[in-house]
C-alpha cells in the first residue's frame, strides 16, 4: 500500500530536529516538499544553512522514518534555492524553543535581501532578544556563537541566567 501525502507529512512531523528535539523537521520548515514521481517518494529538503552538520543525521532520520513506515523507494533532494529562512519556523515551534529554554528567533529579522537590515540583524547588538525564562528583555548578547551553530550565547541581566538565542539566518 501507497501512504498518502498527507501521511507522509504527518510521519514526518514526528521526526525531532536532532540538534533541537523538542521541535519536529516539519516545524522547522526544513521539509520543502512531498510528492509522488512515479512509484518514488520524492522528500525535498532545505538544510538551515549549507554547511550544517546535521543534515546527514537529519537525512538519515528522515529515510528511517519512512523506511520504518513501509516507504521503500524513497528520494531525498536537497534543495538550496531559496535558501531556509527562520520565517520558516511554525509559531509552535517558537513556542517549544522558549519553554525549551532557547529564544526563538525574533520576527522581521530573517534575511529580507535589504542591505541596511539585513546589517543591523546580523550585528546583533541592537537586538531585543527575550529571556525565555524570565521574559526580560534586559539581555546581553555574550557570544555570537552557542551551543550550536544556528544559536548564539546570551545571558539576561535581570534574572543572570544564561540562554541561547536561535540566530535568524
Amino acid at each position: 500500500m501507497v501512504a498518502g501525502v498527507d501521511q507522509v507529512w504527518a510521519w514526518l512531523g514526528e521526526v525531532p530536529d536532532p540538534e533541537i528535539p523538542v521541535i519536529s523537521l516539519t516545524d522547522l520548515g526544513i521539509i520543502r516538499g512531498v510528492a509522488y514521481q512515479g512509484d518514488t517518494l520524492v522528500v525535498t529538503v532545505t538544510p538551515t544553512y549549507s554547511g550544517c552538520p546535521a543534515t546527514s543525521v537529519i537525512n538519515f532520520e528522515i529515510a528511517k522514518k519512512l523506511r520504518d513506515n513501509g516507504v521503500s523507494d524513497l528520494r531525498l533532494e536537497r534543495q538550496l534555492s531559496p535558501p531556509w529562512t527562520t520565517d520558516w519556523i511554525t509559531p509552535e515551534a517558537r513556542a517549544a524553543l522558549k519553554a525549551y529554554g532557547i529564544a526563538p528567533p525574533i520576527d522581521g529579522t530573517a534575511a529580507d535581501g535589504v542591505i541596511a537590515g539585513r546589517i543591523a540583524r546580523l550585528s546583533g547588538d541592537n537586538l531585543r532578544v527575550e529571556c525565555p525564562r524570565c521574559g526580560s528583555t534586559a539581555t546581553e548578547k555574550v557570544s555570537q556563537f552557542g551551543s550550536t551553530p544556528c544559536k548564539a550565547s546570551y545571558r539576561c541581566t535581570d534574572c543572570l541566567e544564561p540562554f541561547d538565542y536561535f540566530k535568524c539566518i
